[in-house]
């Protein structure tokens, strides 16, 4: 076994706390953090150019002989302390398993043939976030957009995504204008996803072509002026009382239409 780490002084530990709590940090060095050996495992797979693995003492008896198959020669490979595993950890009962990744290369989106896209804007829980992009992963949507929303690369956001990150083509853009503009180009039919009787019943729609949803803010929705902006407005129907559901569950539904 590897020397055990156990001083919370370490480099690699420090740099670790700040990757994890700070996007400016996360920015600067142009790092992020995983936690759980799922989505490790999925990094490796997936090639993203892990450069530390972490495994507490518990977890390297456990998971090593595993995660040690993988091509870590331009990673470097720590054994921690089962308490230090504890001390970094932001779930309550971690697996031990951590890893610092580089950020990848901002991605453009490719505007194919009857290419589906879910737009997020404004959305800042990062639980729907990161289950939309697990969601659309499963559903073969052709790719995320992030305009006004939370950091895709926080904790929270990468573990609900179930390393889907990895696999879904995410692109960050925050000017609305250059936003709309990048769809209209790409020859994209837009449609707002909203709250409004008036609104055409998305069940009712044959979506053709390159379609892209916008989806809003989990309290606030869509602003008008986004709505107004889009092609169309859709909403979901529903029956009683209720006329609202929590963003990621609305935005599988959507994604579900678009790719029928």
């Amino acid at each position: 076994m590897e020397n055990i780490i156990t001083s919370k002084d370490n480099p690699v530990i420090k740099l670790y706390q700040k990757l994890s709590s700070s996007k400016k940090e996360r920015l600067q060095y142009g790092l992020f953090v995983l936690e759980g050996l799922r989505i490790t495992e999925d990094a490796l797979r997936e090639e993203s150019g892990i450069t530390h693995l972490i495994m507490t003492k518990n977890a390297y008896e456990k998971f090593g002989d595993e995660l040690l198959q993988a091509d870590l020669r331009n990673t470097k490979t720590l054994v921690i302390s089962n308490e230090l595993g504890n001390r970094i950890a932001s779930t309550d009962t971690t697996q031990g398993v951590f890893a610092i990744c580089p950020i990848p290369v901002a991605k453009k989106p490719v505007f194919s043939d009857n290419c589906r896209y879910a737009v997020l804007y404004g959305l800042q829980d990062p639980g729907n976030v990161g289950m939309i992009i697990r969601t659309a992963d499963a559903l073969g949507i052709d790719g995320i957009i992030l305009s006004g929303s939370c950091d895709l690369y926080s904790p929270k956001v990468i573990r609900a995504t179930m390393g889907s990150v990895f696999r879904m083509n995410i692109c960050i853009e925050n000017n609305t204008e250059s936003l709309f503009d990048m769809l209209k180009n790409g020859g994209v039919c837009t449609s707002a996803a909203v709250i409004d009787m008036d609104a055409e019943k998305v069940t009712d729609i044959v979506f053709e072509g390159r379609q892209a949803v916008f989806i809003g803010n989990e309290g606030s929705g869509l602003p008008r002026e986004i709505a107004l902006r889009c092609d169309r407005r859709v909403t979901i129907p529903m029956n009683g009382t209720i006329n609202s559901l929590n963003a990621a569950m609305a935005a599988g539904i959507l994604m579900w239409e678009l790719k029928k």
